[in-house]
């Protein structure tokens, strides 16, 4: 998607997991659309690639490393904004974890740990972000997924940290609408060249495009550009959704 150049100059946002995989391909966008950028990621190698490229398009990107479940953490990851570029206007939330188990064999610790990454942070991530996107008002966008939709097999743990999410974009969009806070979220299908389809995908990715509608896995770059678009000024009557995005998947009722 083609942008009016510049659509986010003189705007600063926070991307968690924005290192790699989707999370890469939003923060890349944000800045080609002018924005800077920090990169929180618990692993800071995850960062340098991105940053270097974030450099080579002339905006100012910055890394911080941060476990999203640390509200300690978080809270030191906003001051460093604060303090480095001095204003935030667009927060994402993208850190993630996932991996495949029966519910049987779900061990109370494997659950937590994906409800703490996924929606804990998302809550500490925001909670922090609200200081900073109250001096000029601000959007918060939520990276979720389809999985609580329909019921994934091997799925409990992450279906159910994406409707806790999914609950929590409503109910902070409506709180915190009077701030001129908007909170919206991106539920993708299943997006090719990501490391959660080639751990969950289990080698199945051409079976799983043939059963989407449109004949294909989506891309990174699509999640981006909805990303710079709920972002911009483009998306300003926009709150309290979550927008699905996988190329007609939900309609056959099944992942598959």
């Amino acid at each position: 998607m083609v942008f009016r150049e510049g659509i986010l100059e003189g705007k600063s946002a926070v991307i968690t997991g924005g290192g790699t995989g989707i999370g890469e391909s939003i923060t890349l966008a944000l800045a080609r659309a002018g924005a800077d950028v920090c990169v929180a990621s618990r692993d800071p190698a995850h960062s340098a690639n991105v940053l270097a490229e974030v450099a080579a398009l002339g905006r100012r990107g910055l890394a911080h490393p941060c476990d999203v479940r640390d509200a300690g953490a978080v809270e030191a990851l906003f001051a460093r904004v604060k303090e480095a570029i001095g204003r935030l206007d667009i927060l994402v939330n993208c850190a993630a974890g996932n991996f495949l188990c029966p519910a049987e064999k779900l061990s109370p610790n494997g659950f937590r740990s994906v409800i703490e990454i996924d929606l804990v942070g998302t809550f500490l991530c925001s909670r922090a972000a609200f200081p900073l996107l109250c001096e000029r008002g601000g959007s918060i966008i939520n990276i979720t997924a389809t999985l609580d939709y329909q019921g994934v097999p091997l799925q409990a743990h992450a279906g159910s940290a994406k409707a806790g999410i999914d609950a929590m974009t409503r109910h902070l969009a409506s709180e915190w609408g009077p701030r001129s806070i908007r909170v919206v979220a991106i539920a993708p299908g299943p997006i090719g060249d990501t490391e959660g389809m080639r751990r969950l995908g289990g080698g199945r990715e051409a079976e799983i495009a043939r059963a989407v509608p449109l004949g294909r896995l989506g891309r990174r770059d699509e999640i981006a550009s909805l990303a710079v678009y709920l972002a911009s000024e483009a998306g300003e009557w926009i709150t309290g959704t979550t927008l699905v995005v996988d190329g007609g998947q939900r309609l056959k009722g099944s992942f598959l």
